[in-house]
């Protein structure tokens, strides 16, 4: 799927839900559903800057794919990473840093999460798209 066919699909997800409250039980439903992290990964290095909660995000390459795998101390922000991992995950680097991130708006997640929540979803995105352009350099260099 792209990363279009796979936004596209959150949000008929959410549409099915009438009110904020059982969208934030999605949210959290879908953090439950997140793979545990690895405790080799959860380092000072992973942790993303910019959110009040703690939030490791590890990321690497399988084939050409970039592969992210997260986890968070926080029920909400561990859904929320989870679903930028379900979006992002599995596609190559070029396609990530080009990835034009409309679901979150779509469903109303900026003008339902607290501002620090909405800072650290930002901070997160930028991450994802950071570990992207640095992976695709690397690639660029080796060919």
């Amino acid at each position: 799927m792209t990363i279009n066919e796979i936004q596209d699909e959150l949000i008929s997800d959410f549409e099915l839900f009438d009110d904020w409250e059982s969208k934030y039980e999605y949210i959290i439903d879908l953090g439950k559903q997140l793979p545990a992290l690895d405790e080799q990964y959860k380092t000072d290095e992973n942790i993303i800057k910019g959110c009040q909660s703690r939030v490791w995000l590890h990321a690497h390459m399988d084939g050409e794919l970039l592969k992210f795998e997260a986890d968070s101390d926080a029920i909400i922000v561990r859904g929320l990473v989870s679903m930028l991992v379900k979006v992002l995950s599995e596609h190559t680097p070029e396609e990530i840093m080009h990835a034009d991130l409309y679901f979150m708006e779509r469903i109303g997640l900026h003008q339902h999460l607290a501002q620090t929540r909405s800072n650290g979803l930002a901070s997160m995105v930028k991450q994802m798209k950071a570990y992207s352009v640095a992976y695709q350099a690397k690639s660029a260099s080796i060919g």
